[in-house]
């Protein structure tokens, strides 16, 4: 695959089993990858939006775009313009220490990052960071010379900015 501009999509799914295995059974088949993809319901019982991240050149893009918009369960389909949408990711990830200074270095990081410390053993803690994914990726690299031990995050959420939204009319 080429690799180009990552990309953002903003697909408004019917909330029912199988429609997350139909979309990534697609990419599957196009040989496309999925940086991240999440899911979960919105303001409408019925519906969950799914907010997918995908790199590559613009015309394969365009082309999976359509495809994911001819799906069954798939209500509607909109790529999210760069800067014209806020997102955030979730991280979580458990770092060593096994000094006390240490563990002061790391507690002053993830204050400087706005994270919180949500767990803490006598050789590790486990810090929860909120933000984009540079900024998540910027505190992983703080946070390699003490060792990460294990990482968790959960991929791009997001929605458009301003007064403009992705919905289905009622």
């Amino acid at each position: 695959m080429e690799t180009g501009k990552t990309k953002v999509i903003s697909v408004l799914v019917e909330n029912k089993p199988g429609v997350l295995h139909s979309i990534a059974n697609l990419f599957r088949r196009r040989n496309f990858n999925i940086e991240s993809i999440t899911v979960g319901p919105t303001e409408q019982k019925a519906v969950s939006r799914m907010t997918i991240t995908i790199n590559g050149d613009e015309k394969t893009i365009d082309q999976v775009i359509k495809q994911v918009a001819k799906l069954i369960d798939v209500l509607k389909v909109d790529e999210l313009s760069q800067g014209n949408f806020v997102m955030r990711e979730l991280a979580l990830i458990k770092v060593n220490v096994p000094t006390t200074k240490e563990r002061s270095d790391i507690i002053n990081c993830v204050e400087v990052f706005r994270g919180r410390i949500i767990d803490v053993s006598n050789d590790s803690l486990t810090v929860e960071i909120t933000g984009t994914p540079d900024k998540i990726d910027a505190f992983l690299n703080l946070m390699k010379t003490y060792g990460v031990i294990e990482l968790a995050r959960t991929g791009i959420t997001a929605l458009a900015r301003g007064a403009k939204s992705i919905r289905i009319d009622e």
